[in-house]
């Protein structure tokens, strides 16, 4: 299910989001078990769709089902798939208390994925989807996203 990829950060595999919460094998029979990032997140339905073709082409009899307890948080995210999203260009999710400071006003220091400077600017609580904001590098000047921390 690596080659399974988040419809809407193509470099990450539904395994490194951590999507992925439970697989059962039966024989040829698979149940697959996934969790939104968040609820209603409109990807979902492409995810269960790429895993049953992908498992179906392997010759399992698959299904996919939607769970949403214990609800996804970041902290699922592997390390491998932080890597892969400042690569793209999106930097990955500081710790809790980084962006519950953000909620009382003050800023979070989130590195720029483009030039690695922390003299950044939040410019929108809402970025690209529901689960990123939107920066900018004040050295660099290059606008990015940054995944919410999510617990």
């Amino acid at each position: 299910m690596y080659s399974v990829k988040d419809p809407e950060i193509p470099v990450l595999s539904i395994m490194d989001m951590g999507v992925v919460r439970e697989v059962e094998i039966n024989d040829r029979k698979v149940l697959v078990r996934i969790t939104p990032t968040y609820s209603g997140c409109p990807a979902m339905d492409m995810i269960g769709a790429e895993i049953k073709m992908a498992l179906e082409e392997a010759g399992y009899d698959t299904t996919v089902e939607l769970i949403l307890s214990p609800a996804w948080t970041t902290d699922w995210l592997t390390e491998n798939g932080r890597q892969q999203l400042e690569a793209y260009g999106i930097a990955a999710p500081l710790e809790e208390s980084a962006d519950k400071l953000a909620l009382m006003g003050r800023s979070r220091q989130v590195k720029c994925p483009h030039c690695g400077s922390d003299h950044t600017k939040m410019v929108s609580q809402f970025g690209s989807t529901a689960c990123k904001a939107l920066f900018r590098c004040q050295d660099c000047l290059e606008p990015f996203d940054y995944f919410k921390c999510l617990k």
